[in-house]
């Protein structure tokens, strides 16, 4: 039978994808029992009465497998880790709390007078702007060094947002200033280890907790300071940039410039190399590494994407070489 129509096709593919071959064999006996689903367990029941019917569904368990919904193992783990997380998120916010001290532990004001010493002491010194620039000035043929700069403005600002906002609330619990309703959700913010909304507005985007999220604010800092005494890197870590969109701006900006090639006709192409780092610089683009994958994983072997493994939620992506181009050469090469 020949499939003409598009719509045929696609059922004709669903068809044979999630269907086993001997429910389309047109010999196969109408009471038998075919196996649908082989991780789920799900037999198709034969056909009899209405009470074989009950009884057949009554022997099914109780709970499905994700391979019954098309879905991975893994699946279940994601889901009891959100509904952990969900728990003690609402455990933290009714928590009591209390302002006085006692015998069973200090109190809320010594509690968030050492969380915010510790913070503090963790944050280094913001960028000297100025030597930055003259290290690195605006130059035509190498547009990483704006880019550079512009990230160190941009995490001097969130720094000081977050030594400021710490600095009175450390003032506030003494009685030397106002505790404002700011600073008041940052305090509340600072207990249950989330991070403050106030740092959140003027942030990266970021899901980690209070914790998570000040190292790695300190392992972005780091890296952009080694850039700044080291030079460029030979791979960029994406993930620690604050707008990534201004990295890959500047990497089609100095593709463009090299080969007089209007910016606005240039793609990025890439191509995942089997190796989690690498020592070199490319002749054009650049390396770059800190993605992960969610859902699945990278087969170094095939080099294509696999299914997830067992028990491993997240995937470390290897080095990924950004080449620019022009899109239409790129849209070409992928048609083909």
């Amino acid at each position: 039978m020949q499939l003409r129509w598009p719509c045929d096709r696609r059922l004709g593919s669903t068809l044979h994808h999630h269907h086993p071959p001997c429910l389309l064999q047109p010999g196969r006996s109408r009471g038998q029992q075919v196996q649908v689903q082989p991780l789920g367990g799900l037999l198709r029941p034969p056909n009899g009465t209405y009470d074989s019917y009950v009884a057949f569904i009554k022997q099914l368990p109780p709970t499905q497998l994700p391979e019954v919904f098309g879905m991975h193992d893994n699946v279940d783990i994601s889901r009891e880790l959100q509904g952990t997380k969900l728990l003690f998120e609402d455990l933290l916010v009714t928590q009591a709390q209390t302002s006085g001290g006692g015998s069973g532990g200090a109190s809320t004001e010594s509690k968030l007078n050492d969380i915010a010493a510790d913070i503090t002491q963790k944050i280094p010194a913001i960028f000297d702007i100025e030597d930055a620039v003259e290290k690195y000035p605006v130059k035509y043929e190498e547009s990483m060094n704006t880019v550079l700069v512009q990230e160190m403005e941009r995490f001097n600002r969130l720094c000081e947002v977050i030594k400021t906002s710490l600095v009175n609330l450390q003032k506030a619990i003494k009685g030397l200033v106002v505790m404002s309703d700011s600073l008041e959700k940052v305090s509340s913010s600072l207990l249950v280890g989330k991070v403050p909304e106030l740092w959140s507005k003027n942030s990266y985007p970021s899901l980690k907790p209070l914790g998570s999220y000040i190292n790695d604010l300190v392992a972005r800092l780091k890296f952009l300071k080694d850039w700044f005494i080291n030079d460029k890197p030979n791979c960029f870590w994406i993930s620690a940039f604050y707008f990534n969109q201004a990295f890959l701006t500047g990497v089609k900006q100095n593709y463009a410039r090299k080969y007089t090639i209007p910016i606005d006709k240039l793609d990025l192409d890439f191509e995942v190399l089997a190796c989690d780092d690498i020592d070199t610089m490319p002749e054009d683009g650049a390396y770059i590494k800190g993605l992960y994958l969610e859902g699945a994983r990278w087969d170094n072997k095939k080099m294509a994407l696999a299914e997830s493994l067992p028990k491993i939620l997240y995937d470390t992506v290897p080095v990924i070489w950004l080449r620019p181009n022009i899109a239409v050469d790129i849209s070409t090469e992928a048609s083909t």
